[in-house]
């Protein structure tokens, strides 16, 4: 026995070698060279190296407070809302508004209240320590109020 004279048990498995042509073209359905030619690849994706150039920020930042809660800098009052909470004669001040339940003792002490013309007024009101819009000033007055 010579090893030219060796035959297989099997027959010999051919793979199919790709872009070697056929019916599918030059290519085989891979189109180009390099990354997107080869079997598994994997394109990495953008928005993943978007994400790998951003610092890594962990928290809520130095003041959390400040960072991340919209608080506004003006309470808005509205002469409607005056209108229905408070009697005619009364006066309409930081101290009558906390006790009528409009604002808190918190909310008055942090942010401004302005008054704003939006409603009507029919009772007479006295207004003070507030700033007062135009139109709201005009209804007050006109209803038999005053502003300070």
């Amino acid at each position: 026995m010579q090893l030219n004279n060796l035959q297989r048990n099997t027959k010999r498995k051919v793979y199919v070698r790709i872009g070697r042509g056929g019916k599918r073209g030059k290519t085989s359905g891979h189109g180009i060279k390099g990354q997107k030619a080869r079997a598994g690849h994997k394109i990495r994706p953008e928005i993943r190296d978007m994400m790998k150039r951003f610092p890594k920020l962990r928290g809520f930042g130095k003041n959390r407070g400040q960072t991340n809660v919209y608080s506004p800098k003006v309470i808005a009052l509205n002469v409607s809302t005056l209108e229905s909470v408070f009697a005619s004669g009364n006066t309409v001040s930081p101290e009558t508004i906390i006790e009528k339940g409009i604002a808190t003792n918190r909310q008055i002490l942090s942010r401004s209240v302005k008054i704003l013309g939006s409603g009507t007024l029919t009772k007479k009101l006295t207004v003070t320590g507030f700033t007062v819009s135009g139109s709201a000033r005009a209804k007050i007055i006109a209803a038999g109020g005053s502003c300070s």
